[in-house]
């Protein structure tokens, strides 16, 4: 059992992402420019643009929108040249942070990150200095009130990794990065669609917050998800409910 509440941080960043569309726009063509640049243009031999793809059309995205994604990352149409940067930093009460960018310019990025951190009373560290307190894995996360037991032993049958009921009723399926996609599908198949599927820096030891510091960790993540060139935030931090206005 893990999480007291973490179906609701989960709807929170949720709802956040869903009021954002057009930036929801830009950072799954991001995604996808880049997916293809580095993998490829064909979704059937690159696992990494097939879960882009799918994430695009799952947010309604055009089809043409897509396609002249993976067109430019392929080489096919000129367009900006995006790299990946991972920043890493401390939050609250020592709260570990990463923050995924893509980004076309550098200097304007780690610039934009560490503002948020100073602003919100966080700090930016080096390189390495949070991630050995996170998994990389694949991750699928399902409601509150779902069949466990039917879903429990649907998963099994995917061989997934690990599988967590949260105190909130939440449960979380938990995938090797290179089993992500087979597992998804295969629960889809059978009717288990996750309410949020992805990969994910998944943390080893996660740290609760509330009051004051709840509050001030809240703002924190929100600035670094308001960040035009930030992808993904992943955090320790599991903020006390009453805190997630």
């Amino acid at each position: 059992m893990a999480g007291h509440s973490k179906w609701a941080n989960i709807k929170h960043k949720k709802a956040i992402t869903d009021a954002k569309r057009g930036k929801i726009f830009t950072r799954l063509i991001k995604e996808v420019t880049v997916s293809a640049r580095l993998g490829g243009g064909d979704v059937t031999s690159n696992p990494r643009l097939r879960l882009a793809v799918d994430k695009a059309y799952e947010h309604n995205m055009p089809k043409d929108n897509i396609e002249r994604a993976i067109k430019r990352g392929s080489g096919s149409l000129e367009g900006v040249n995006y790299e990946e940067i991972r920043y890493e930093g401390y939050g609250i009460s020592g709260a570990a942070v990463i923050v995924d960018c893509m980004t076309d310019n550098r200097v304007r990025t780690v610039a934009d990150v560490r503002h948020a951190f100073t602003k919100y009373g966080g700090n930016l560290g080096t390189d390495g200095s949070v991630i050995f307190l996170f998994n990389h894995c694949g991750q699928l996360l399902f409601a509150p009130g779902i069949n466990e037991d039917k879903l429990i032993e649907a998963a099994l049958e995917t061989g997934v990794e690990d599988l967590i009921s949260n105190e909130d009723g939440s449960i979380e399926v938990i995938t090797a990065p290179h089993d992500f996609i087979a597992a998804k599908t295969a629960l889809e198949k059978v009717g288990f669609k996750a309410e949020l599927a992805g990969m994910i820096m998944k943390p080893i030891k996660e740290t609760f917050l509330m009051g004051d510091g709840a509050i001030k960790m809240q703002k924190l993540l929100e600035a670094l998800e308001n960040i035009d060139d930030v992808q993904e935030v992943f955090t320790t931090a599991v903020i006390d409910e009453r805190a997630i206005i």
